[in-house]
């Protein structure tokens, strides 16, 4: 490909000349170009050409790694059957010339490693994995290297080793960044990162990767396989950043393209579409978007149960959720489904099982340390002790939450941690501490126009009291805390998916309503005033 052309521009030059011409190189590229602007089927037979056009030439190198990127390809698509004949036949293949494909034996490795760990064998894979990657280093073939050091990483995070695997991942990153390895790689690295740091709720590192992508695709718009993908986790990104309606709109872009598209990843942006209309009060579309989701193969829970428990449902969302949980056995997954789990429980007044599933929250904490995962372990734990009557064990939970969170990171969890606080104050008569937690909460509400959460505070805050917050928007306080760790206006940017022009608006106004005139200023009016946390 010429650097100089798009993939989509590579295709159509390619598509007007005769494929019986061309090279297989040509047709190698050919295969490429039509893959990842969408035109999936076209590449699987383009791809299956360049293989007997090397074959033809007795390049069994080129032919077999012709034959795993089409097993790769197959397999990213989920169809596995095919992906799975595709590569018993570069097997085959390959044990006809051992010596001649040195690399391709480790390409070889990796659907065999894959097989592995998806069979809960996470150490033989991850043993398997080392060598490709041993394999791709000694024989200086980037895409190897990139996969084998892609699956032990997460061969270690299967295994427990969570930061382990993770600094793998970061080495990994420059790797990929700097463009060295096949664009199919790329994409499938930089979505299998995602979903495994997203799986162990390693946000921080999910966000970093995310933005990597998210720089990937638009340096390449016309690419298909990847960007759906992308556009679904940023939108996660921005729902628990509080920025709802960006992330409406991102994830909603990424139904359109992933269903036109027929891939299954579909699933789970339906499924984040559906979570976003549950928590902005939009009933009915989110139902319909669950609906969507469990078509396209994605369980939507635990959204679905907490929009029967919104809807006054609260019998339907036990059944629901209970079954859920029953039938997963992942432990990571049940993780996912816990919290929610928690709440239902407790408001059907089914204390026993909620205690139960606190245990279990709680002891997987051990296994993954993760400030979101420990701010909702420890928000559940407040939630427990405040419906059994217990409201100063139900404080210092629910303090300890606040200890893995802040405004500008997490506002929605911290907006339900500060309510369930005023509730609280409100159970001992201490009315100040009452309204001060109440109005803080609602606050963040109205930020985020979370109509159903404002729905049910207004009846609790009898009267409310200015909140020094309340001259700020959410997203400047979300700038001024990045600016006021020692971030520069170019890399906050990059952390909230915004431009820098942007954040130099936002820091001008912030300076404008602070009365301040530098960063280090707004710094000390934001720690006096509780803003931000004091550094270090």
């Amino acid at each position: 490909m010429d650097n100089s052309e798009t993939w989509t521009e590579t295709y159509n030059r390619l598509k007007s000349s005769s494929r019986d011409s061309m090279s297989a190189d040509t047709l190698a590229t050919y295969a490429t170009a039509a893959y990842l602007t969408g035109r999936d089927e076209e590449s699987f037979d383009l791809m299956d050409r360049a293989h007997r056009a090397y074959l033809d030439k007795q390049d069994r190198s080129r032919a077999l790694r012709c034959i795993f990127w089409l097993g790769l390809m197959l397999m990213n698509n989920g169809e596995m059957a095919r992906s799975s004949g595709w590569l018993s036949r570069g097997m085959k293949l390959l044990e006809s010339a051992p010596r001649e494909a040195p690399s391709e034996k480790g390409l070889f490795l990796i659907p065999k490693a894959l097989e592995t760990l998806s069979r809960g064998l996470p150490k033989k894979a991850r043993d398997l994995f080392s060598q490709a990657a041993g394999i791709g280093e000694k024989c200086k073939d980037n895409d190897l290297l990139a996969l084998g050091q892609l699956g032990k990483g997460q061969a270690l995070i299967h295994s427990g080793a969570i930061k382990s695997g993770g600094k793998l991942f970061d080495e990994l990153l420059v790797v990929v960044d700097a463009g060295e390895v096949y664009p199919i790689v790329s994409g499938i690295v930089y979505c299998a990162v995602i979903e495994t740091c997203r799986k162990v709720w390693d946000i921080r590192r999910a966000q970093v990767w995310t933005a990597a992508l998210t720089k990937w695709c638009s340096a390449q718009p016309d690419i298909v396989p990847f960007k759906g993908q992308c556009m679904a986790r940023r939108g996660e990104i921005l729902q628990l950043q509080g920025d709802w309606h960006r992330a409406l709109r991102e994830v909603d872009s990424a139904c359109i393209l992933l269903a036109r598209y027929r891939s299954g990843a579909a699933g789970e942006a339906y499924y984040r579409k559906g979570e976003l209309y549950r928590l902005l009060g939009s009933y009915k579309e989110a139902e319909s978007c669950f609906g969507q989701s469990a078509n396209w193969g994605r369980k939507p829970q635990p959204g679905l149960a907490l929009l029967r428990l919104a809807q006054g449902k609260t019998e339907t969302a036990t059944t629901s959720i209970q079954t859920a949980l029953r039938e997963t056995h992942d432990s990571y997954t049940r993780m996912e489904l816990l919290p929610a789990a928690i709440d239902i429980w407790v408001a059907g007044e089914s204390l026993q099982e909620a205690n139960e599933g606190l245990k279990e929250l709680r002891d997987g904490i051990g296994r993954v340390d993760a400030p979101l995962l420990k701010a909702q372990a420890a928000y559940a734990s407040g939630l427990v002790r405040f419906a059994e009557g217990n409201l100063q064990d139900a404080l210092e939970h629910l303090n300890e939450a606040l200890n893995h969170i802040h405004v500008g990171s997490l506002p929605y969890l911290y907006a339900r941690v500060r309510e369930l606080k005023g509730r609280a104050y409100l159970e001992v008569e201490d009315r100040e501490n009452c309204t001060l937690e109440l109005s803080g909460a609602r606050w963040v509400y109205e930020q985020l126009r979370a109509k159903p959460d404002l729905e049910r505070i207004q009846p609790v805050l009898h009267k409310t009291r200015e909140h020094p917050t309340r001259r700020l928007t959410l997203r400047e306080l979300q700038v001024l805390r990045l600016i006021a760790s020692g971030m520069t206006n170019k890399s906050a940017a990059r952390e909230l998916f915004i431009s820098e022009r942007t954040v130099d608006r936002h820091v001008s106004n912030i300076f404008d309503k602070l009365g301040v005139s530098s960063r280090v200023a707004a710094t000390v009016v934001a720690i006096k005033h509780k803003l931000i946390d004091a550094p270090g």
